[in-house]
């Protein structure tokens, strides 16, 4: 029997704008989507907004300079914090496919990042140098694994518990409820508004809080038991790549969409390139992706319930048009202008959050039901080999310069929308 409230249906009806039988769930678990969708909402709002208060490549790079750390482990933040949460779900797939209620692994998940985040501040506040470099990267890697858990269990549950016309909103409301509080984050960064290492503790701890308490409530969600038994062998689930043409054109389209995660280090390059201060450009990055994703990220989710498979062509479209853009502005001599970067920042952070929120839907709907666990995990470990490699554009970038580097990313991103244009409507 559902506990679903009369205000969760309520509140559900406001956000979903939809109460028609979205499919894809059992009688049972409809009647507790409501109270379900709810808590999608609220604890992904809270690990969404806690990644963005801890953000490898702005906080964490920060404060290992500031703590003294070698530049080489200054390097190693964003490569440990992406990889490691990708590449080792092929092997944690299996085991999470075979538990009944895989709520658990996504809040023990999330317990663990909040466990690290807290590790982090006490070794920010005890320790200096390239110890505390070494043991926050140590910390960061556990957190990584952590968050490979909760990533592979995540789409699953998601199936399960909301409906196929709905789970777009579910994450989008939260990626754009989150973005509110990074946006207050950068903007008392930007206005230094107090003692600058006060300030980062004070938004890791308060991330490691975020990432308890989702944990916690997260683990409130009312998931029917589906007894399985594991799905294969580890290596086993790569066969899925030869078995499902749509799977295997869906990780292209994404491996070609990693243009818009990668560019915007390179476009800060460019404006510094062009006389524009880097640290300057690293704050509009900030600001620019939390503007972009409160702004965009709902309606982005909406979308993807209608046509998860033209939100990524039109995301692959907007993020060649804003590289595009800022090589033409480069051209112009006005890329060194104090609005030029943000601007391009701005509409490339919008196109980020379309794949984002694309990317998950078409995958959580394409999927069968009994190996979404395995397409998520065979999808991520790929991407996870792809971004391993990311450090090629580097080398472009130092050998011919942003500007190549950046053509290349809206060439991809072009490249992105032909081979989605053969992916199968999904919704």
């Amino acid at each position: 029997m559902s506990d679903t409230t009369s205000y969760e249906e309520t509140l559900f009806e406001a956000l979903t704008d939809d109460t028609d039988d979205p499919g894809g769930l059992s009688e049972a678990a409809q009647a507790d989507e409501p109270g379900n969708f709810l808590r999608h909402a609220t604890s992904l709002s809270m690990t969404k907004l806690a990644d963005g208060l801890l953000s490898p490549k702005l906080v964490l790079s920060w404060l290992l300079n500031t703590l003294g750390a070698s530049s080489f482990l200054v390097g190693l933040l964003v490569p440990i914090r992406e990889a490691g949460a990708l590449l080792p779900q092929l092997f944690t797939a299996p085991r999470i496919h075979a538990m009944a209620r895989r709520k658990w692994a996504w809040a023990g998940g999330s317990a663990v990042q909040g466990a690290a985040c807290a590790g982090i501040v006490l070794a920010g506040l005890t320790l200096d140098g390239n110890a505390a470099g070494i043991v926050i990267c140590l910390l960061l890697a556990v957190l990584a694994l952590a968050r490979s858990v909760c990533s592979v269990s995540y789409k699953d549950i998601l199936g399960k518990t909301v409906g196929t016309s709905r789970r777009g909103s579910a994450t989008g409301l939260a990626a754009s409820v989150a973005s509110v509080g990074v946006i207050v984050f950068a903007l008392i960064l930007v206005l230094d508004l107090g003692p600058r290492f006060a300030l980062v503790i004070g938004a890791l701890s308060l991330a490691a809080a975020l990432w308890l308490i989702a944990g916690a409530l997260f683990s409130t969600l009312r998931e029917q038991p589906t007894p399985q038994e594991p799905e294969g062998t580890s290596l086993g689930q790569i066969s899925l790549l030869t078995e499902d043409r749509q799977l295997l054109l869906f990780i292209i389209v994404r491996g070609l969409l990693t243009a818009t995660a990668l560019a915007p280090p390179y476009l800060i390059l460019l404006g510094a390139e062009a006389g524009q201060g880097g640290f300057d450009q690293l704050g509009a990055l900030v600001l620019a992706s939390s503007v972009a994703s409160f702004l965009s990220s709902y309606v982005w989710g909406r979308m993807s319930d209608r046509s998860s498979r033209n939100v990524l062509r039109l995301s692959g479209v907007v993020a060649a048009l804003a590289l595009g853009a800022a090589l033409l502005l480069e051209m112009s001599g006005l890329a060194g202008q104090w609005w030029a970067m943000p601007a391009v920042l701005f509409v490339l952070m919008i196109a980020y959050h379309g794949v984002r929120q694309g990317r998950s839907t078409y995958l959580v709907d394409m999927a069968p039901g009994d190996k979404r666990a395995s397409y998520t995990a065979v999808s991520n470990t790929v991407i996870g080999v792809v971004l391993l490699g990311s450090g090629l554009f580097g080398a472009l970038a130092s050998i011919w310069g942003a500007g190549t580097t950046l053509a290349l990313f809206a060439v991809m991103s072009l490249a992105a929308v032909g081979v989605a244009g053969q992916l199968d409507e999904v919704e």
